[in-house]
């Protein structure tokens, strides 16, 4: 008896125990079956609400939180201008970054673009917004970049002269020029005088305020500008002597460029910033008289001279047009048969369609 009752108390032992145990795996189950319920339900939230933003962070992978942003011209807001400017000013390009787990945008302006060139190519700036033809003679001299983008294709390079000084162009033969080596205004100018037959001339390389104030004591025959500034000489009694608007073939366009080793991290950047932009100016052409006013603000001048040397047409709505490609194939043409570039290439094997 006694055994048969030890017999009975150890069976009901090992029941109790294998009750118990599969109690536990049973909660366990339901536990996790619930978890993925409520992960499900927090995904089809994602995807009614914020999916983009949460793939791009997603699929970012390695993408730096931080990007460094180079641009030409200094300004109290330090923005550029064009739907870049815009887009940051207005924060719709930053709203895109961030999709991609771009969580900082750093800007720096440059006083011209060989400097700017000289911190992409150092590592300091992710990529950068500049004219043709440094971002050319950069590359041409081993510059590991890449063009993303041509946003403006009609930049106009002016020639003034000094007052009392040379009335035309052919009045600049043995001149001094002052002039930023390197900047579109360089091939501009070397374009013009080449054309009009001028020889004997002196270029000596100054920083635009250095240029001007030269001029102003009368220590350079002529110096090259730009926009609003180039017009307000012209109005305190400069001489204008030229403009690239009389040759279209002189044309300076601004360039998009991106290193490679940015790349390495971000393949995507080209199409996720050039869409960004597109964005941003798509918002511009709904607001262009508040674009005119913020553009008066970066150049402290009005909207009415903003108007007249910086118009929205101008701004390409497409990464690369067919004029913007034949204006870099003649500049980089010019550059190399002047020596200013070092060597040749195919602009097709620099872009990034």
């Amino acid at each position: 008896m006694n055994n048969m009752y030890r017999e009975l108390q150890s069976k009901w032992a090992k029941g109790s125990r294998l009750a118990l145990v599969a109690g536990v795996v049973m909660v366990m189950l339901v536990l996790q079956d619930c978890g993925n319920n409520a992960n499900s339900a927090g995904s089809s939230t994602e995807k009614g609400g914020n999916t983009a933003e949460a793939a791009g962070a997603e699929a970012s992978g390695n993408v730096p939180a931080v990007l460094n942003f180079g641009f030409i011209g200094s300004n109290k807001l330090n923005l550029p201008g064009g739907a870049e400017g815009w887009g940051l000013y207005k924060g719709i390009i930053q709203e895109e970054l961030k999709k991609h787990g771009i969580t900082e945008l750093k800007l720096t302006g440059f006083p011209n673009g060989p400097d700017l060139t000289e911190s992409l190519i150092s590592g300091r700036l992710d990529f950068g917004s500049l004219g043709d033809t440094p971002a050319i003679i950069a590359y041409a001299s081993g510059a590991k970049t890449r063009l993303i983008a041509q946003t403006s294709a009609h930049t106009v390079g002016y020639l003034i002269g000094k007052k009392d000084g040379p009335k035309t162009v052919k009045d600049l033969q043995g001149k001094t020029i002052a002039i930023q080596k390197g900047s579109f205004m360089h091939r501009y100018i070397v374009g013009l005088l080449q054309q009009e037959g001028v020889t004997g001339y002196k270029l000596v390389h100054m920083l635009t305020p250095d240029a001007t104030a030269a001029l102003a004591r009368g220590d350079v025959d002529a110096t090259t500008n730009t926009g609003v500034p180039a017009l307000k000489l012209i109005d305190q009694g400069y001489t204008h002597l030229d403009d690239a608007s009389s040759h279209p073939e002189l044309l300076g366009s601004s360039a998009t460029v991106v290193s490679e080793e940015y790349l390495k991290k971000f393949p995507d950047f080209p199409k996720v910033w050039n869409a960004a932009r597109e964005k941003a100016l798509a918002d511009l052409k709904q607001h262009e008289d508040e674009y005119y006013q913020f553009l008066a603000e970066i150049g402290d001048t009005t909207p009415e001279l903003v108007k007249q040397v910086s118009p929205i047409s101008d701004i390409k709505d497409t990464p690369f047009t067919e004029e913007g490609t034949k204006l870099l194939e003649g500049t980089k043409n010019f550059l190399v048969e002047e020596k200013l570039a070092k060597k040749d290439f195919n602009i097709s094997d620099w872009q990034l369609q």
